[in-house]
């Protein structure tokens, strides 16, 4: 069998706290997706549902861009090595957290891949061909019931959207971190020339 998953800081795998876990799977391939007969039954493969991969997905997109910035933070505290044997070792020390770094995003791309191809091979009877969205002209719709939303919905769409309103505030944050990280890497290496 190839690595084990590790244990995120939440207690669980992937970012997901353990409780939210699903308890029955036998093993999990280092991608974080149950490997097909490795559960301990066939009722475990349908406990994992394609919005329990989505969190996962999203958990492992924000470790993506975690360790993205902590590279380019150690790409900007690194200097050239002048041949001085004092930055050198510091040189060394940094280049191997910066292959670390670079082998866990390789990894974490991999398992995005893994979450995606399942979602994907989860929902693929629930997408409704091309075909069947467009209505045939003359063809007469059946009326489509609109219920009111009760308070609770609203509440939940309430709350989805501050939370939205959040994550793009710190997305936005966060590209204007990384705008003035590259545009400090270009100065410096103009400086240089």
């Amino acid at each position: 069998m190839s690595s084990l998953p590790q244990k995120a800081p939440g207690g669980g795998l992937g970012g997901v706290p353990l409780q939210q876990q699903p308890q029955n799977l036998h093993t999990l391939a280092c991608s974080g997706v149950p490997v097909l007969g490795q559960a301990s039954n066939p009722a475990a493969l349908r406990e994992i549902s394609p919005v329990f991969l989505c969190r996962i997905g999203q958990d492992t997109v924000q470790d993506i861009v975690t360790r993205t910035m902590e590279i380019f933070q150690i790409t900007r505290a690194t200097q050239l090595p002048n041949g001085v044997t004092q930055s050198q070792a510091a040189y060394q020390d940094r280049f191997g957290k910066l292959q670390e770094h670079l082998r866990q995003l390789s990894l974490l791309f991999r398992k995005l891949r893994l979450l995606y191809e399942r979602c994907v091979e989860m929902t693929s009877d629930l997408q409704e061909s091309p075909a069947e969205l467009v209505p045939y002209v003359g063809e007469e719709m059946a009326p489509v019931r609109v219920e009111p939303c009760g308070s609770a919905v609203t509440q939940d769409k309430q709350e989805v959207l501050e939370k939205v309103r959040q994550k793009n505030q710190e997305m936005k944050v966060l590209m204007d971190q990384m705008r003035n990280l590259l545009w400090d890497i270009n100065a410096m290496l103009t400086m240089r020339k």
